[in-house]
Parts: structure tokens; sequence; C-alpha cells
């Protein structure tokens, strides 16, 4: 995944494209380039590394040469940026975007991937062309050049019919001065409408201090960008309308706001991130003609179909899926249906078997990871019913979706999910209720006392972030262990497996999850003096059991930990270290589980030296396989 931004208009575009770029760092940071059309021509910097090494080597081109605005650097109204997550070819300067064709006139940024290059490559070398990069990009470049004889429209829609694969393209032509093309197939691509300016972006927090006005491009659309309008066309070169959405997001929810990291941030919002997801979906006693409690999911609605589903499948990627974990249980629990918890990735391509009658659940913090957008549009082919569960309104998924459920929970900058997470939970468990409760798996009753405890979770999470300094002290202790395990059982198993994620991600240290009663089965062998075992104790039938796998540990000299209630005792005397979370159903217990081992993983990072908001080999959103 990479970030693409693209300026036309009045102002100097160059200020616009570094902050646009800064606003989608977190979606690539090997290297960054940018491509200005002005006085000079096309003029083209970029380098390997972090965005500053870019603004850097842009601030030391500024000066002007003699004082004559024809001579300054990187000095015009129209430009294309792109900070890259490095797909082919290493991260270097030559590797970096944008590419330009053998002229140097035309410029191209691009995310996603071209599946057919090497063969595109070899024709235009034959016919010529030197290539300068190991990227699949450049052949863009190249192929646009090729069909170029004055009209770059026209010239893109051929270069479009070659390719294969995945992208989002920003195009700017030197024998073209007052358009900006940008092109999406599978890669996300919003156009941003302004006065007098239009600009491209990659996601809505590198436009919202232009405009608040966009426009979501579908797949194989082309956008025709002037300084005062935008034409849109299929990929037949015919005009289509498209529809302007309006952001209500607040710029200000876009940055740090006084934390050194967004991810520190975003793992303090969550108490106001689930009260945004849930409220609006309560209907308070009595607001119905009743005296309990009752949700309210009219945006997916319950129908006829409803009642006659044998199964639920939720389908999802990475943190996603450990939500679609929880949502299985919540699911089996709840409404006493079978319910299957699936990687997208692996369900793709595993010919998977399909009931017309299936409740079919899809879950992306983005709404464009490519390999769940696979699967909505294998189970879509196969007679599917789809209800998308994301965070991102206008996304692939939001629209392709048949029904949607939007985690509220603001944009998410750090590249490790931690609000997105909570809030999917909290939406898998209000539709789980709601569907037991039609099926008469619940009484009105049991309704509404789950209900008043999803009520209290938002407070219960701001209890736990409270005493983050416990935490902190703790992960000062432990952040060089070179193994971490998570072991838990039901719900505690899915939040393990979360738990092992974040922290890998953000701190390199090697963490697994393991079943609590698969520990005896093989993994504890790797137990020892440099091993950590956090085990995550909630279900309260199984403390006894959970009792027993900590001493286990505990006798091949490895360090452990406890979360569980605050007003239990049971393993004070078993392990090392005890962190409490208040009391709440033992099935609502992931929203506050989670918390915790976020936290871990955000300070052993810190203490490692690394930045949690951008881990290395990482993107926020994977929109290639």
């Amino acid at each position: 995944m990479c970030g693409i931004v693209g300026y036309i208009g009045v102002r100097e575009a160059t200020p616009v494209l570094l902050k646009g770029l800064k606003k989608l760092e977190y979606r690539g940071y090997d290297s960054a380039g940018i491509a200005v059309l002005g006085g000079r021509g096309l003029e083209v910097c970029k380098t390997k590394g972090a965005l500053k090494n870019l603004e850097e080597k842009v601030a030391a081109l500024l000066p002007r040469a003699d004082g004559n605005p024809q001579e300054a650097r990187f000095s015009g109204t129209m430009g294309i940026g792109h900070t890259r997550w490095a797909t082919h070819g290493e991260p270097s300067d030559i590797n970096s975007h944008p590419h330009t064709d053998i002229s140097g006139k035309i410029a191209v940024v691009h995310n996603g991937i071209i599946e057919n290059h090497g063969k595109i490559k070899e024709w235009l070398s034959g016919r010529g062309v030197t290539f300068r990069s190991e990227t699949d990009t450049e052949v863009i470049a190249h192929l646009i050049n090729y069909y170029y004889s004055g009209d770059i429209l026209a010239a893109v829609r051929e270069a479009l019919k070659r390719l294969e694969g995945s992208y989002a393209l920003g195009i700017i032509c030197e024998n073209d001065r007052d358009h900006l093309i940008a092109v999406r197939k599978e890669s996300p691509l919003v156009i941003g409408r302004g006065q007098g300016e239009n600009l491209i972006a990659s996601d809505v927090p590198a436009l919202l201090e232009y405009t608040r006005e966009v426009y979501y491009l579908d797949d194989r659309e082309i956008a025709f960008l002037s300084r005062d309008s935008v034409e849109f066309y299929n990929e037949e070169g015919e005009r289509i309308h498209k529809t302007l959405s309006h952001i209500d997001w607040d710029a200000a929810a876009a940055e740090k706001g006084g934390y050194e990291h967004f991810m520190l941030k975003e793992i303090n919002e969550q108490p106001k991130a689930l009260t945004d997801t849930l409220r609006p979906r309560v209907i308070p006693a009595g607001n119905d003609g009743h005296s309990l409690r009752s949700v309210n999911l009219a945006e997916i609605g319950f129908d006829s179909s409803w009642a006659k589903a044998g199964r639920v499948v939720i389908c999802a990627c990475g943190t996603a899926w450990h939500a679609s974990m929880v949502g299985k249980y919540a699911f089996e629990h709840f409404a006493r249906i079978p319910a299957d918890a699936e990687i997208a990735s692996e369900y793709r391509y595993r010919n998977p078997i399909f009931d017309p009658h299936d409740i079919f659940i899809i879950i992306s913090q983005s709404g464009e990871t490519a390999d769940t957008l696979a699967a909505l549009r294998l189970a879509k082919k196969n007679g599917g019913r789809i209800i998308a569960i994301t965070n991102v309104v206008g996304s692939t998924l939001a629209r392709e979706a048949d029904l949607v459920m939007y985690t509220w929970a603001g944009p998410e900058i750090a590249v490790a999910s931690t609000k997105a997470f909570t809030t999917q939970l909290m939406c898998v468990y209000l539709i789980a209720l709601q569907f037991g409760y039609l099926r008469g798996k619940l009484s009105r009753e049991e309704l509404d006392f789950y209900i008043a405890a999803l009520e209290k979770i938002p407070a219960q999470a701001q209890a736990v972030l409270t005493n983050k300094e416990t935490i902190q002290r703790f992960a000062s202790l432990c952040f060089n262990k070179s193994k971490v395990f998570f072991i838990g059982r039901l719900f505690d198993y899915a939040v393990s497996l979360e738990s092992a994620l974040k922290l890998k991600e953000i701190s390199y240290t090697h963490s697994e999850a393991f079943a609590a009663g698969e520990l005896k089965h093989g993994p504890i062998a790797l137990a020892d003096e440099s091993t950590l075992v956090t085990a995550l104790c909630t279900q309260e039938a199984l403390f006894d059991k959970m009792d027993s796998n900590i001493k286990e540990v505990k006798a091949r000299k490895a360090s452990t930990a406890v979360i569980t209630y605050e007003d239990v005792h049971h393993f004070d005397q078993t392990a090392g270290a005890v962190f409490r979370i208040p009391r709440t159903p033992d099935c609502f217990t992931p929203m506050l589980t989670v918390i915790p081992c976020q936290l871990y993983a955000y300070y052993c990072s810190v203490l490692r030296g690394n930045d949690p908001d951008k881990p290395r080999n990482l993107a926020k959103s994977v929109t290639v396989e």
C-alpha cells in the first residue's frame, strides 16, 4: 500500500503535496517523491527513506536562481506526490515514485501491483524503451507515452487496456498543463472538489484542509481534473455522473492532539469510539413503548431472510479476523447458531461451500483490504447477501456490500489498529444480540441486561486506561524478553491472537498466541527464562485450568502475567503480575482485556526505540495480495 496525492488549482502545489503526503505517511514510508509542473517544466524530486528526507531535499532546491519566478524550483500550481511501501524493487531513490517516461514529460504515481508488468516491459524494451528502475510502475509511464499523440486522456485509456492487476494512478503531462488524471482499479482513490482547485488522494485526511466535498472513484473509472471542474469517464471513454459526498470529520481528529504518537492517542480514544458506535444503536427504556432497552439496527435490517439462516460466516484478515473470532463465539453464545470465522486470503482460494441462506459478514477497518474484497465478490457471485462492518464511509467494501454497519471510530492513523478493533467488536456484539433475540434465544429481559452491560463498557475502558502506568512499568521490566506468549480460552483466546499480533507488529518481538489447553501439546517446549507468558483469565469456569497453565510455565522459569477481573484474587499467588479489568459479562471482556495488551505493545515498541505508528514492512490498508 502506498499514498497518493495530487493537486491542480491556484495555490503553489509543492506545499499542498507535502502536507498531503504527511497525512498519508502511514500508508508507506520507505520512500517519497513529488512531481510539479511549472515554469521550469515537469520537475521531479524523490528520495529513499521517510518523508522528512523528501522535505529536506525539496527545501534545498527551492531558493530561486536569480529572483525570476520562472526560475523557481518546484514552483507550479499542479503536481502529484507519493509515499511508498515497496512491492517491486527495494527502497531507493530510483525506485521511488513519481516515475516518468523516456521524454520526462509524463509523470505517474501508483498504488497497487501491475501483474503483467514483465510482459509489458519486454514488449516496450523491444521498441527501444530503456528502463531505469526495478518497479512495475515505470511501465505505466512508458506505456502512456507510447500511445501519446497529443491527447493525454486518450493515451491513458489505451494504456489501461494493457494493464492487469490493481492500481490507483495520478498522472500529469507537461504538454497538458490544464489537466490532472486519476484512475482507480481495486485500490482506493478519492477526488476532492474545491473552489478553483481540485485534488486527489488515497485517503480523506489528505484533503480535509482544502475541502470536505469528495467523489469516490469506483473500479475502472477515470477522473479528468481541471482547476474548475472534474469530469468522469468509464473505461470505454463514456462520460458518467458521480454523486458528491460530504465529509463530516473534524480535521483535528486526524492530528495527534498532544500525544507523542497516534497509536497512544487512538488507544486512549477507545472509550469515546465505543460510545459513538453504541449509542445511536440503543433504544433507551421507554422510547419504544417498552420498559426495557432494545437495539436499533435499521441500517442492516432484520427481515425474513434472517429467520431462514442456518449459519453465519464472518470473513476478514488480520486484526479484523480476530474480531471475527470473537463474533463467532458471540453468535454461537447469544443466537445459538453455527458460525465460522474465515481468513479472507484463504477463503477465496478454498472453493468454499455456499448456502443462499447464510448470513455473510465482511469486516475491514479500511474497507479496501484486497483479499477481503475478493471474498466479498466471491460470496456475491454465489448468491450471498453481504453485511459490511467498516470504519470508512464510501470505501469499496461499503459500496459493494448489500448492507453496511459503520464503526464510528473516527480516523485511525497508526498502522496497528486499536480503536477500530474494539468498535468492530461492539458491532458484532450488537448484531449477535439482536439476532439472538429475534431467534427467541434471548428473552427481552436478557437483551436488556446485555445492553445495559454494553452501555457500561466505555466507562470501564476508561477505568482500564487510568491504570496505564502499571502497564508501562511492567513493560520497562519485560520489554527485552525474546519470546512472549499469550494464552487464553474461548473469548480470551481470540484476544490472545490480537495481543500477540500487536506486539509483533510494532515491537518486533517474537510473540505467539495459543489456546491455553494446547500449551502442553508442544508450545511449552519453548518456555524458559527468556519467555513471558501472559494469560487472559476472564472465563470463570476455567480459572482452575488457567491456574495450572501458569504454574506449568513458571516451572520452566518463564515470567508470567495475568489479566483478570478486579475482584478476582485466584491468581495472586501464582502470577508474577496481575492486571485487572472491571466486572462485565464474560462474553464482553475482549473490549477490555485487549487494552492492557495494546498498551504493553505500545510501551515495548517505544522502549525498543521503534516508531509505533509506522512499523517496518507494514502498511495500514493491504490493498494488494
